[in-house]
């Protein structure tokens, strides 16, 4: 099948329980089964803010020996597969969401996959309570794009908003694109549902949408930055408190042992894949140069560190556990 052709199936909603370990499916080909572990959020500082990251789970997905990488020979991704370790037979992706204590409210950067997206997936609310924080005093729900994994904790199937008093911060290109019909019209068969899932996740919220654009500064050090490709509004956010500066990444990278290593591999999730790479190398090399401490939504928890320059492409150095509060 042409490398073009292959597609990588990535946006779904569809998670492990979150810690979890994973075991050996049985041989009629049932489902893995999760073990639960200790609740998964881990807090450090950024200055005098305190950054929380919450896992909504662990999902598997089909190897992408099967799924393809648009631009990379099923070889080269075996290869890339087999010298991190990884499985061949599937691949596994992780959803990390961020939240941040600002001294004046609680903001959270994207929402996870949702309560009700199935048995071993949306444990984004229980990490909550689990770190001490209350959905009710999120005061602000900053979105970095509108794929189904980020948006499906905003509200319940029934239409119930999961954070009452919080106003959604979202990219004004992202908005135009997923609100407009003409658009969906001319989607592929198979993005169109997520435009009615947008729908429905901001409708609880019609009256406090707030649409951004680059450089808007959200909260008290917390500013947007465009960051184009893998969806058409795409924005990453920097938090800033003093010296000290972290980066949410957003989905900027899928996993750091593919869009690290390999930052010019085109996985199908990108809409727009070489715009997506270059929108990559610009803030992967400012975060290397600069020594920026990065969160990436798809990272292994608790999915953050530094990014290192190394030949043509980057290394994920995670930061260590003494910033913990």
């Amino acid at each position: 099948m042409p490398m073009e052709r292959r597609s990588l199936a990535l946006a779904a909603a569809a998670t492990l329980a979150a810690p979890a370990l994973i075991r050996q499916a049985t041989a009629q080909g049932a489902p893995p089964a999760a073990v639960q572990q200790a609740p998964g959020f881990y807090k450090f500082k950024v200055g005098g803010l305190v950054a929380t990251v919450l896992q909504d789970g662990l999902a598997r997905r089909p190897s992408l020996l099967q799924t393809g990488v648009r631009n990379a020979e099923p070889s080269a991704v075996e290869a890339a597969l087999r010298h991190s370790l990884m499985p061949t037979t599937h691949f596994m992706n992780p959803f990390n969401v961020t939240a941040l204590d600002t001294g004046r409210g609680l903001v959270l950067f994207d929402t996870g996959n949702g309560r009700e997206s199935g048995p071993e997936t949306g444990m984004l609310a229980a990490n909550m309570r689990a770190a001490g924080l209350d959905p009710a005093a999120v005061t602000q729900v900053i979105m970095t794009h509108f794929h189904p994994d980020h948006i499906g904790g905003l509200a319940l199937n029934d239409g119930t908003a999961v954070f009452p008093n919080a106003e959604i911060a979202v990219g004004e290109r992202e908005w135009a694109y997923w609100t407009d019909a003409g658009e969906e019209s001319r989607a592929p068969e198979g993005r169109r549902p997520v435009f009615a899932l947008v729908r429905r996740r901001f409708a609880p919220y019609a009256n406090r949408i707030r649409q951004i654009g680059d450089g808007v500064e959200l909260a008290p050090g917390v500013r947007a930055i465009a960051t184009y490709g893998h969806s058409p509004g795409h924005i990453t956010y920097q938090i800033a408190d003093g010296s000290d500066v972290l980066l949410v990444l957003g989905d900027l990278s899928s996993r750091p042992e593919f869009n690290l290593r390999h930052p010019n591999w085109h996985l199908a999730v990108d809409q727009d894949p070489q715009m997506a790479e270059a929108t990559r190398r610009r803030i992967f090399d400012r975060a290397a140069t600069d020594r920026v401490r990065c969160i990436g939504y798809h990272w292994p928890f608790p999915s953050n560190g530094y990014v290192v320059k190394e030949g043509d492409g980057y290394r994920l150095v995670p930061a260590d556990w003494s910033g913990q509060v």
